[in-house]
């Protein structure tokens, strides 16, 4: 599990190939440094943070896919187990909407899932929501405009390049415009009013190329230095940052950060764990 501490803005988490490692990334010193490990080797898991509190959720331990969840607290650097999902998922996307967290898809053990599903942290509680339209493990999930946005994935037959969205105050899900391709195990962010999708896999390649939607229609942008799968894409302070993932050969350590200023991309401190299959949550820090 890894985490980007950023002084003037936020810090970020995420777990990668089962393990349960957790690192911290200083701006200041430029330096990653590990903190208290989660009690759950997790990869290919989700990621939430809500209130200044990191969710692991779920994933897959080497031997099964999980459905427990575990949440870290900075301030005490401690984790500690909440409810668990209804179902076991690796590979889902997750999101936060109005203080909710939302995991959508994944793979089971057996299949591609199309079941959804919504946890309050208040209450300690999950419910189950409507599906999606499609099968999707490995999907692309991010909050657009006020709405849950699921690209891409994979069903086990096929990869897509559709997109869905979901309105959680209608509880309905509604076809959105497709990706300029198909890919699954990439990853999704969104950043001013556009969404982005980076990296993943095509079915016969590893990807480094990225698309962002904005005004209704899709469009190329530069693409990373490097080809990713199974990476994960957060946005902060008016930049993405492209964590990990699978290059075809090895699991990676490298991080990339995009400008949208200058349209470019660029390499920061690597990770201290060479991994695919993380997941990053962002924690704004408490300024004195």
């Amino acid at each position: 599990m890894l985490t980007f501490d950023w002084s003037s803005a936020d810090r970020f988490l995420s777990p990668g190939d089962s393990l349960n490692v957790v690192e911290v990334f200083d701006p200041i010193g430029n330096f990653w440094e590990r903190c208290q490990p989660m009690r759950t080797a997790r990869s290919r898991v989700g990621v939430a943070v809500v209130n200044g509190l990191l969710y692991a959720i779920g994933g897959y331990d080497g031997q099964s896919r999980l459905s427990t969840v575990e949440v870290y607290n900075p301030e005490t650097d401690s984790w500690t187990r909440v409810s668990s999902m209804n179902s076991q998922r690796s590979a889902m996307g997750t999101v936060v909407i109005d203080g909710h967290i939302y995991v959508c898809g994944g793979y089971d053990g057996k299949s591609s899932l199309n079941s959804v599903e919504s946890y309050s942290p208040e209450t300690d509680r999950w419910t189950v929501v409507t599906e999606m339209n499609a099968s999707r493990s490995a999907a692309g999930v991010t909050v657009f405009d006020g709405r849950v946005f699921v690209s891409g994935g994979h069903d086990g037959l096929q990869i897509f390049n559709t997109v869905e969205s979901y309105n959680h105050h209608t509880n309905r899900w509604h076809p959105a415009a497709p990706m300029m391709n198909k890919r699954c195990r990439h990853g999704a962010a969104a950043l001013g009013s556009s969404m982005f999708v980076v990296g993943g896999y095509d079915g016969s390649g590893f990807l480094s190329g990225a698309e962002v939607f904005a005004s209704g229609q899709w469009s190329e942008l530069p693409a990373m230095n490097t080809r990713r799968s199974r990476v994960s894409l957060v946005a902060t302070s008016g930049r993405l940052y492209a964590v990990g993932g699978y290059d075809g050969q090895s699991n990676l350590g490298s991080v990339e950060t995009y400008n949208p200023e200058t349209g470019r991309w660029t390499f920061m401190t690597p990770m201290l764990c060479h991994e695919g299959g993380v997941g990053v949550g962002c924690i704004p820090l408490q300024t004195t």
